[in-house]
């Protein structure tokens, strides 16, 4: 054996990773540097209800006029905001609106602010390095790093409704680092952290930058998200296997009528309690989350077919939706 070939299989010293390390120590570094300026802490004065007293959480500027993002859960309630950068500035910010149902809100401050670009949460790859910075506990600009673990996620909302497209990663989070932002190797934001699971390790969800622009531009135009409604009250259900073969329905769930509001759009169209839903605007309907995700703004006072089961039967009507209450 040659001793070109014997040193081939030798194990490599602790100093041939080296270069690797900083490298990837330089990445981390040059995008926290760049990026601490523009992410805040925020501390919420609330006088009644959950959470009276106050809170903290993160949020991030991304205009140079003092907009910034945040955490819908950071600031709902709040009667008064304050906001403070890692330059000692302190200032007081205003809500200009927010979306329960997406975690996402929306402040203002009066002040010239250092700005994150935004970037996309398309074309990430699981096993990228991710970059988190925010306030956990009152510790100012906390850097975190890890890889994104998984594409895709639903996560729960308070509301009760499903956030789609949440990107889990490991980079640590605790609780005040909620509304900061998950940053790329460039320093683009892809997502804004929302969510720990606070019995597991490692298991940190971040809402993907796609949705929290377009509910912030919602929330910038209209202060609120306009969300369509047909009037109804609906539960999912498992479709019987009898149903599934007799009209060829693909899904083994769908969405149960439980109520229709008088004067609803649904009742208008001739809806009744009991139908079995299983398509709406020729979309497969497997439950109620299906519903909520196609009921957007855009669908408001345009006639749309609904696919319904009832009483062994299977029927098409036609329902105009509604902009649904704000809630």
């Amino acid at each position: 054996m040659s001793a070109a070939v014997f040193a081939e299989n030798q194990p490599q010293s602790p100093g041939d990773d080296a270069g690797l390390l900083d490298e990837y120590s330089r990445t981390v570094t040059r995008v926290a540097e760049a990026a601490t300026a523009a992410v805040v802490a925020i501390k919420v004065l609330r006088r009644e209800g959950r959470g009276a007293g106050g809170g903290s959480g993160s949020g991030f500027a991304f205009t140079p006029d003092g907009l910034i993002l945040t955490n819908s859960h950071v600031v709902h309630a709040a009667e008064g905001l304050h906001v403070s950068t890692a330059r000692g500035e302190e200032m007081e910010a205003d809500l200009l609106g927010e979306d329960p149902h997406t975690d996402t809100a929306l402040i203002r401050v009066g002040h010239p602010m250092s700005t994150l670009a935004l970037g996309s949460s398309h074309g990430l790859r699981v096993g990228q390095l991710v970059i988190a910075i925010g306030n956990p506990f009152g510790f100012d600009c906390t850097v975190t790093a890890g890889v994104v673990s998984a594409l895709g996620r639903s996560l729960r909302a308070q509301s009760g409704r499903l956030i789609e497209d949440v990107i889990q990663t490991d980079a640590a989070l605790n609780p005040g680092s909620s509304g900061g932002p998950l940053l790329d190797w460039r320093g683009q934001v892809i997502g804004m952290n929302t969510a720990i699971i606070a019995s597991a390790q490692g298991i940190c969800f971040a809402i993907g930058i796609g949705t929290v622009q377009r509910v912030a531009l919602e929330l910038l135009r209209h202060g609120r998200v306009r969300r369509a409604s047909i009037g109804i009250a609906a539960q999912t259900v498992r479709v019987a296997q009898r149903l599934r073969r007799h009209f060829e329905i693909p899904q083994d769930s769908a969405a149960r009528v439980i109520s229709v509001a008088s004067d609803g759009p649904a009742a208008r169209a001739g809806l009744e309690s009991g139908d079995l839903l299983v398509g709406f605007d020729d979309q497969v309907v497997g439950g109620v989350d299906d519903l909520h995700r196609l009921l957007i703004g855009s669908r408001i006072g345009v006639p749309l077919r609904v696919d319904l089961i009832r009483r062994g039967r299977r029927l098409r009507l036609e329902v105009a939706p509604v902009e649904a209450a704000s809630r």
